[in-house]
């Protein structure tokens, strides 16, 4: 199994963001690694609101959420199909919870990952006995990490091999760019098309195809903002697209500009 990922991608405009906010990343007991990629903490105290944009990751999160003049609360996030925006004003504290794609069933054993894909629930429904206080209070970040921890191992996952599947295959298409076709990366596997579906809307919460697409943009995001001169046409025969047009076209979609005005100022995207 693959090691996680420890970049900035799918965050939109990330110099700016990192400029605004407190980051940090975190990871998680040794117990838990398997099913988490990292913790996320963020701090801030803005003099004037920022608004923050994410290209998500196929990844369920956990989110304890501290908003000034609102209740704290904690959030379950499936995986958001388009652009993640979040206003920040004021002071607060988030401490996420990025499960690694496949990790968050052995939490959840009972229902599909596919069911949260879109939705953000808060408690009680979800986790009622989660202690807020204990995750949210505490300045010491080690704190902080220690009940995260012990949030995680009450919920006692279970181990399933299905689940360490799903996430080794989304390492796979995260990591090899020569997967561009289902079929071809379901036979590669000596799986069925039919069965590699049923998997990843079980254990990942969104097809094959979308994690493919998704990581083409990650990427593409992060070459517009960190290089100078993006040879566009190249870069899109490099992660797998037929031409230029369609890459434009999918990262237009999903960060809400062209990738030329997105390397021209990131701080466009989003609208």
């Amino acid at each position: 199994m693959a090691a996680p990922r420890r970049d900035n991608r799918g965050i939109v405009g990330a110099a700016e963001f990192l400029a605004r906010v407190d980051f940090r990343r975190p990871e998680p007991a040794e117990a838990l690694r398997r099913h988490v990629e990292h913790y996320w903490l963020i701090d801030w105290d803005l003099r004037e609101p920022y608004v923050s944009h994410v290209v998500p990751h196929p990844s369920v999160h956990i989110v304890f959420q501290q908003f000034e003049g609102q209740a704290p609360f904690v959030e379950l996030a499936g995986i958001q199909l388009g652009l993640f925006t979040q206003k920040l004003e004021g002071r607060g504290r988030v401490c996420g919870i990025k499960f690694r794609p496949g990790g968050f069933r052995p939490f959840a054993p009972g229902q599909a990952v596919s069911k949260w894909t879109g939705r953000r629930v808060h408690s009680p429904e979800t986790f009622p006995t989660a202690d807020l206080e204990a995750v949210l209070d505490p300045d010491d970040e080690g704190a902080r990490i220690a009940a995260l921890d012990a949030f995680l191992l009450g919920l006692a996952p279970h181990p399933d091999p299905q689940a360490d599947l799903a996430t080794t295959l989304v390492d796979r298409i995260r990591t090899d760019r020569t997967i561009r076709r289902v079929g071809d990366f379901a036979r590669s596997e000596g799986m069925s098309v039919r069965l590699l579906q049923r998997l990843f809307a079980g254990y990942v919460g969104v097809g094959p195809k979308w994690v493919v697409l998704r990581y083409r943009i990650h990427e593409a995001l992060e070459r517009a903002e960190t290089e100078k001169d993006v040879d566009w046409a190249g870069l899109a025969a490099d992660l797998g697209y037929a031409d230029q047009a369609h890459l434009i076209r999918d990262f237009t979609a999903t960060v809400g500009v062209p990738p030329t005005a997105y390397a021209t100022d990131p701080t466009a995207s989003g609208t």
